[in-house]
């Protein structure tokens, strides 16, 4: 739909974009064909979709897809769904009035492997959405996202960039990108300009592929978490501080782990990638005194 488009349909109906809900509509053909191409819908497939807003991606996947379950947040927007879906005579497609966060994925069938998480959804949501289904039971077998690009870039950072190049140390770890890569493989798919949205938005966007993990590293995922946490409490404190002062262990005792696999104490937690963590989680867990102390 062209932004005129758009525009009448909302004055049809008495509204406008909300920012609160991040309404930024996509209104470039190129890029949901783009979007289409890459989920590879065949008729067997469930899609899960966040936020369809006025249905662009929605009837373009309903053509190709066996079922969609749209979960829209915004009461104005189910209603004009709903009568669009009647006008077009769509009947695999059920729109479902919910924040996405409270969302069942059990009640609706979608259980692991069995359906795909496709959305343009608004930035204010990826950390928690990409959070929530990827620590689920009912994991979908790929998610495909548009995100923020500088977000998208930090996730599908290569796991040792880090080390060297300036374009590689502009860009630093945070707990949602060591998440993403503990549980799952992603991959930008190619970059969307502000351009393509009505109201454009401040930043360009990123589309990304998610794919879940068969198998999650072999580590103790709690004690994991705990200490990346820690790790990141104070983002201008080095990391040696950090960690003593949110695990309650001696400063020294922390500088002596870190030495003794190779990290610089006074490095900072954005600085370090999923492997390092995965050492200091392991050297951690096996000293018995120290993880029961954290635990």
């Amino acid at each position: 739909m062209s932004p005129t488009e758009i525009k009448k349909l909302m004055e049809k109906y008495g509204i406008a974009p909300k920012k609160l809900f991040g309404q930024n509509f996509l209104i470039s053909e190129g890029i949901l064909d783009k979007i289409i191409k890459s989920a590879n819908l065949s008729k067997k497939d469930i899609i899960l979709e966040v936020g369809p807003g006025l249905g662009a991606l929605t009837f373009k996947m309903a053509s190709l897809a066996k079922r969609i379950i749209a979960v829209e947040k915004d009461r104005n927007l189910v209603k004009i769904l709903q009568e669009r879906l009647t006008e077009k005579n769509i009947k695999n497609v059920e729109i479902i009035e919910e924040d996405i966060l409270k969302f069942e994925t059990i009640n609706y069938k979608l259980k692991t492997k069995n359906y795909s998480l496709i959305a343009n959804i608004p930035y204010y949501l990826t950390s928690a959405l990409i959070r929530k289904f990827l620590e689920t039971e009912n994991k979908p077998q790929k998610i495909i996202l548009m995100i923020q690009k500088e977000v998208a870039q930090r996730i599908c950072l290569p796991r040792r960039s880090l080390s060297g190049g300036k374009r590689s140390q502009q860009i630093k770890m945070n707990i949602l990108a060591l998440s993403v890569q503990f549980y799952a493989d992603a991959k930008i798919l190619f970059y969307v300009s502000k351009e393509n949205f009505w109201p454009a938005p401040k930043v360009d966007s990123a589309v990304i592929e998610i794919t879940p993990k068969e198998k999650l590293p072999d580590i103790d995922e709690k004690l994991f978490f705990k200490i990346v946490k820690a790790g990141f409490s104070s983002k201008r404190k080095q990391l040696s501080g950090n960690l003593a002062n949110n695990l309650k262990l001696p400063k020294d005792k922390i500088e002596e782990i870190l030495k003794s696999i190779g990290i610089n104490p006074k490095q900072r937690a954005e600085e370090l990638m999923l492997e390092k963590w995965m050492d200091l989680t392991n050297f951690i867990w096996r000293e018995a005194d120290l993880s029961q102390n954290i635990k």
